[in-house]
């Protein structure tokens, strides 16, 4: 039997990354986004720089420029650069990728939860939006406070995965 060539081992690659990053972009991360962090998911490779991906997405540099920075923002991605290069290389936390995505994220819920407590302050107790606002709030901490525990029950779960 034919072994398979490199070429179709990397388009069954790109045809994988392409399902994950459509459901993704489903989910609000945008589309050439989507599919750097999926191509950065799926791929044996550990770091890239941006022509890299550019070549191994088959798009242009420019939509992997918009990406990268878009990734690097919401710290999907990492930046670092090898010494004595020029290239900056970017990567995903290789080791435990969503725990560190949803650690990541209590920051943002730390801010959402003072947002809506300072809007609940200056509307002032006795309405209906204050209420809703509190509730927020609530909820808010209650999820940043189970990140951590969520976190902790999945990396016990995951050792047994070894």
């Amino acid at each position: 039997m034919p072994t398979a060539e490199p070429a179709d081992d990397h388009d069954d690659l790109l045809r994988a990354v392409e399902r994950v990053a459509a459901l993704m972009a489903e989910s609000g991360l945008p589309m050439m986004a989507a599919r750097v962090f999926a191509y950065a998911l799926a791929d044996d490779g550990d770091r890239y720089s941006a022509a890299d991906l550019a070549a191994a997405l088959r798009v242009s540099p420019a939509a992997i420029s918009g990406a990268v920075r878009y990734l690097l923002t919401t710290r999907l991605l990492l930046k670092e650069r090898e010494p004595g290069t020029r290239a900056d290389l970017y990567r995903i936390q290789d080791d435990d990728v969503w725990s560190a995505i949803m650690l990541a994220r209590v920051p943002l819920l730390e801010a959402w939860e003072q947002a809506v407590a300072d809007a609940a302050a200056q509307i002032g107790p006795g309405h209906r939006g204050t209420r809703r606002l509190l509730e927020s709030k609530e909820f808010f901490r209650f999820t940043r406070e189970e990140t951590y525990g969520l976190v902790e029950r999945w990396r016990a779960h995951r050792r047994t995965l070894r």
